[in-house]
Parts: C-alpha cells; structure tokens; sequence
C-alpha cells in the first residue's frame, strides 16, 4: 500500500509518501515540503499547495491520503491556516477519488514513538530510524508528513480503514485493548481517546 502524508500548513506543507509491505515493513518513496511566502494573497497560497498536491498524486499514484487532523489553537490566525490546506489537501484526496485518513497528532506520535506527548525531534529521530534514513528528515513538517503515513500504515486498517473513517465509520476513534494490538498502537490509541475527554475539538468552518 502507497501512503501520502500531509502535514498541513500554510508556510510549510509536509508531504511524505511511504510503501508499506508486510511485517510493518515501511520504505521511503519521496519526501518534500511546499512552500508559501508570507506576503503573498492567502488564495494564491492555498493555490501553490494545491498544485504541489495534485503533482504528487499524478506522479506517485498513493492509495491512501493521511491528513492530520486540525484541533483548535490558541492562536487562531496559525489554525485557521493549517486548517485551510487540511481542506485542500482533503479535497484533492477526494477530486483523485482516493481514500481519505485524518491522524491526530498525538496518535501520530504514539504510533511512532510509543509516546503520544513526543518532542518533535523524537519524532524525526524514529521516522529516521524505522525508514533507515542516513539522517534525520528536516524540517520538522518533512518528518511530521512521513510519520503521518507511517502512522496509517501501522493502524492496521489498510484502505478499509480509511474508506469507513471518510464516512465517520466506527473505526475512526480506535480500539485500545483487545488481541492483536502492540504496545504502540495501545499508547496512541489511550492518547487518542485523552485528546477526546480533554475536549479538544475541530475548528468548524
């Protein structure tokens, strides 16, 4: 399965495309990063983003598009950004009629790290580890992208997964305990539900 991240963001738009074979086996298909100039029209931004992303769905050909999911900031002007490419990224998963995954971040960081509150340079430092890459991915948004498609390779739903959690399937709030699951998956599955009983909740539109 062909997996493409997005790390949404109005300056800086991770994007990480990872195989994933059997056996948690993950490779590195490509890695990058959009970006915008602060000066320039917020429309014409969310343009370039938008471009890069259909550039990556033409060449690589993913099977599933995992975005993060946007929670509410206490900076407003930073959310409702990232909450704008979140939306161009999700409609271009829709417009190449591809299976759509949306990843907390604590979840994406319990999947990888097996700690849903991990730094952002242990992120990079596991992301460079399980891809077996000679250093760590920079910037931050570069790893944060391919730890979003390792995130979704690993939750062991495949395309299924995604397909029902487009359509608010059960699956989207995941199970913590049962057969089957390994330490990790437990950690950002426990960290995934602390994010609900906090009452973090998406930014409306």
């Amino acid at each position: 399965m062909r997996i493409l991240g997005v790390d949404p963001g109005l300056t800086r738009c991770g994007l990480g495309v990872v195989d994933a074979g059997g056996g948690r086996t993950v490779s590195l298909v490509e890695v990058g990063v959009v970006r915008t100039p602060a000066d320039q029209a917020p429309h014409l931004r969310l343009l370039t983003v938008a471009e890069a992303l259909d550039d990556w769905l033409g060449r690589l050909r993913p099977e599933v598009v995992a975005v993060e999911r946007v929670f509410a900031q206490a900076n407003v002007r930073s959310v409702t950004g990232t909450s704008q490419v979140a939306g161009v990224a999700m409609l271009a998963a829709a417009r190449a009629h591809l299976p759509l995954a949306l990843h907390t971040p604590s979840e994406v960081k319990a999947a990888v790290t097996g700690n849903g509150r991990a730094e952002k340079l242990q992120v990079q430092e596991m992301v460079m580890r399980i891809l077996h890459l000679s250093e760590r991915p920079k910037p931050a948004d570069a790893a944060d992208a391919l730890a979003l498609a390792i995130c979704h390779a690993w939750r062991g739903g495949g395309v299924g997964s995604a397909v029902r959690a487009s359509y608010g399937g059960a699956d989207t709030l995941p199970r913590a305990t049962g057969a089957g699951l390994t330490a990790a998956q437990r950690a950002w599955a426990e960290a995934e539900r602390a994010a609900r009983r906090a009452g973090a909740v998406a930014p409306r539109g």
